[in-house]
């Protein structure tokens, strides 16, 4: 294992834990479980303290993780169980009353694909909060959502992080849900699990270039990641493929690939269809009683 593997998912830091000598047991400060839910494999996670947060480099707080072979496999109806497993997790860890608002933000670059799920993510989220205040009489049931995308450091001159804190002291939201792009270990997992957490997020972090974070501390009130691993580290990726063929090791031999990362071929499709995943799962999550038709017909 190279001394170094970038991730941003608490299964993977989970794993990589245990590789590197610390065997199949417990890990102190750390509870984890895999259950099923309507065809998909759930991980929980829970870093319980400062044992946990030592032992994978995660903050304290719960972490799930959802994998999405089922909706990669174009199983029937996977899309709406797909989208009602993540509502249904998500739900868990907002735990708000109906009548809290709910800001949705989508980090990241809409210009580079690999980036571009926050800001796809946000197209497909049903905003209401203008249409609770003009139409109370027909929107008056839902909860009040808005949304925006923060843009990047890069084209915005403002950092998403001072641009976000400064809605969240306008509009008062309960909670804010932030989507961002995510890297993996493996590329296997490339845009095939999500990741949600409660622990908020740091942008940029997974590959290299960590702005101010997004948390409960920085913006004053509870904020929920939610990510999808679009890019791997080359290095990261050269390592695993070694070991995997029986190769012992040496990180000394591995090519310098500072700065550089892999996507899949397809990854335009790939952002497309977790993304609307994603925007689906939040609105399940925040309306009660709505159906994936429900959605497509507002959206429409």
């Amino acid at each position: 294992m190279i001394s170094r593997v970038r991730t941003d998912l608490a299964m993977e830091a989970e794993q990589i834990f245990r590789q590197s000598g610390h065997g199949e047991g417990e890990i102190p400060g750390i509870s984890s479980c895999i259950s099923e839910e309507k065809g998909f494999t759930v991980h929980s996670l829970q870093v319980l303290d400062g044992r946990g947060e030592k032992a994978i480099g995660k903050a304290k707080g719960r972490y799930v993780t959802i994998e999405l072979g089922a909706l990669l496999r174009r199983e029937e109806m996977a899309f709406g169980r797909a989208c009602t497993v993540l509502a249904g997790q998500l739900r868990s860890l907002i735990s708000l009353p109906v009548s809290s608002s709910i800001l949705v933000i989508g980090l990241g670059n809409r210009d580079i694909t690999p980036d571009a799920i926050g800001p796809i993510a946000v197209e497909n989220i049903m905003v209401t909060r203008h249409l609770r205040s003009a139409l109370p009489e027909h929107f008056g049931s839902f909860r009040s959502v808005c949304s925006l995308c923060s843009g990047v450091l890069g084209t915005t001159g403002i950092e998403s992080g001072d641009f976000i804190a400064a809605m969240c002291q306008k509009l008062r939201p309960a909670a804010v849900i932030a989507v961002d792009a995510l890297a993996s270990r493996s590329a296997s997992r490339l845009c095939r699990t999500v990741q949600l957490s409660d622990t908020g997020i740091t942008p940029g972090a997974g590959v290299g270039n960590p702005r101010q974070a997004l948390n409960r501390e920085s913006l004053g009130v509870p904020v929920i990641a939610v990510g999808v691993p679009t890019v791997v580290d080359a290095a990261t990726l050269c390592a695993d493929m070694l070991t995997e063929a029986g190769v012992e090791l040496n990180e000394a031999a591995l090519p310098h690939s500072e700065g550089l990362f892999v996507t899949p071929r397809d990854i335009d499709r790939c952002v497309r269809d977790t993304a609307k995943l994603i925007g689906y799962g939040i609105n399940l999550a925040l309306h009660d009683g709505i159906s994936v038709e429900d959605v497509d017909m507002f959206l429409g």
